[in-house]
Parts: structure tokens; C-alpha cells; sequence
């Protein structure tokens, strides 16, 4: 696609679900795709399998975010924000303190600290940062409370961060998928992953299916594109219908 071919992409959680996509489709479009994950095992074998570069990070940690820059050493075109987590459905008065604490620190700290390191490269040539937020930001469900609001969060700072960032030649989009095939449909789907579960959820999505990493790396690959040149500060959805 125009605009991705030759480009530094920077994958977090790219080693599964829909950040594995994005960055298969980020390198069979001729990027230098980059796989960064906590998980080193998984990351290296699929950096491997697409001809993409595995860099260990853990997004939640400062240091970490340093050193795997340090061992890249190169500008960064693209950077897209995937790596998150969820929290098991509860009311949310009984989240413990500690996974409140993790939950912000993968969903919003990481976005920050990226934001930190990578933007003021960016400043000197441009760029384009997608932050991959939920359809939860958007249309929120009871016992994932504070899973909700971190999406919710994600949405608000992207429209924000395109605001301020325009004038350096940046451009800063989200994505809001639907439930996928990913390690957090569980997650997504407020319970245990049953056929029961699958068939209430799909209920509600007008198009009748879940999202696939396939649909998210689509949507990925266009807005980081010269072809959305003149789109910024949007949260597309990837829902098959379901906030309509």
C-alpha cells in the first residue's frame, strides 16, 4: 500500500491476535516491521515466520521502552500502540488495587511512555502513530468497568494527540475492534468462552461474526497509508455494526 513500503513500523503485543496481524500485513506491504512483545518466545518465532525484526519490551516499563529503542536504533515512521490487556468480568468495586494497577499501566501508561520516547523523533520527519483502543470505549458493559474506561481513555487521548501533534506533519488515529479471535475474547464476551457465550455475543453484531486480526490489519494498513493523508484524530470502528 502507498506510504507503508520502506517504512519503520513498530508492532507492541505484536506477537498475537490482532497485533500479530497488523504486523503480518505491515510486512507483506513491504515495512520494516518490527514485533515488540514481553513474550520473547512467541515474538521471535513470529518475526521469523513474516520477515519481520523481534524486539523485547514490556510497554508498561520506562526502562524497557529505552533499551528496546536503543537496540532498533533507527527513527520510527509508524507506531502502533496494540499491546493491552483485559481484567475477568466483576463488579467493579471488587477489581484488587494490584490489577487496577496493571490495567492501567498496559492500557494508558504504555501510550504514554511510547508518546515520551517515540514523538520527538517523529517531530523531525513526521509520522503516524494508531492506537488500537475497543468497541468497550465506546459502547461499555456491565462487570468490565475499568476495562472500559482504559479504551475510553485511549479514544480521548488519540482525538487529543492528533489536535496537538498536526502541525509536526504526525497524524494520530485509533481502531475500535469488536471481539476477535484473540486471546481476550473472553474477555470481550464478558464471560467464559462457551458456545453459549459465542452465540449471545454474535447476537449483537449485525454483520453475524467476530472480528479477525485479518479485518484489524486491513484497517491498520489504511490509516497508516499516504492513502489517509488527510485523515486524523479518528476512532474507526471494526465492529461489523455492533455501536451502530
Amino acid at each position: 500500500m502507498k506510504g507503508i513500503k520502506g517504512k519503520t513500523a513498530l508492532v507492541t503485543g505484536g506477537a498475537s491476535g490482532f497485533g500479530a496481524g497488523i504486523a503480518e500485513r505491515f510486512s507483506a506491504e513491504g515495512a520494516d516491521t518490527i514485533v515488540a512483545d514481553v513474550d520473547v518466545d512467541a515474538g521471535k518465532q513470529h518475526a521469523e515466520a513474516i520477515g519481520a525484526t523481534f524486539c523485547e519490551m514490556d510497554v508498561s516499563a520506562e526502562m524497557s521502552i529505552n533499551r528496546a529503542l536503543e537496540t532498533i536504533n533507527k527513527p520510527i515512521d509508524i507506531l502502533i500502540n496494540n499491546a493491552g490487556i483485559g481484567h475477568r468480568p466483576m463488579n467493579l468495586e471488587d477489581m484488587p488495587a494490584s490489577e487496577f494497577e496493571r490495567l492501567l499501566a498496559v492500557n494508558i501508561r504504555s501510550i504514554y511512555l511510547s508518546a515520551r520516547f517515540i514523538v520527538p523523533m517523529m517531530k523531525k520527519r513526521g509520522g503516524v502513530i494508531l492506537n488500537i483502543a475497543s468497541t468497550a470505549g465506546v459502547s461499555p458493559r456491565p462487570g468490565l468497568t475499568w476495562y472500559n474506561a482504559t479504551k475510553g481513555w485511549v479514544i480521548t487521548a488519540t482525538r487529543s494527540m492528533a489536535v496537538e501533534l498536526a502541525p509536526h506533519n504526525i497524524r494520530v488515529n485509533a481502531l475500535n475492534p469488536v471481539a476477535g479471535e484473540t486471546p481476550l475474547l473472553a474477555t470481550f464476551m464478558g464471560g467464559a468462552d462457551t458456545p453459549e457465550n459465542r452465540e449471545r455475543f454474535l447476537s449483537t453484531i449485525p454483520l453475524g461474526r467476530f472480528s479477525t486480526p485479518q479485518d484489524i490489519a486491513s484497517a491498520a494498513c489504511f490509516l497508516c497509508s499516504d492513502e489517509a493523508s488527510m485523515i486524523t484524530g479518528v476512532a474507526l470502528e471494526v465492529d461489523g455494526g455492533r455501536c451502530v
